[in-house]
């Protein structure tokens, strides 16, 4: 894992064409900005879990079904 510094307003690139900016720092919470190509999905952690979650129960619902 690559660990940077940033501070307000400064940003990393990523593969030529994603950039994370940090926009805000408030107390121990950071809002991160991202810029990406619209044929790259972006999401939360969360998100990406339950999204993968839900395509295994649909594929061992199909091999089952």
């Amino acid at each position: 894992m690559l660990v940077l510094s940033r501070k307000k307003n400064e940003s990393i690139v990523i593969n030529n064409d994603i950039r994370i900016v940090v926009v805000e720092i408030r107390g121990d919470k950071v809002r991160l900005g991202v810029e990406a190509p619209r044929e790259v999905p972006v999401h939360r952690r969360e998100v990406y879990d339950a999204i993968q979650r839900s395509q295994q129960d649909d594929s061992a619902e199909s091999v089952d079904g």
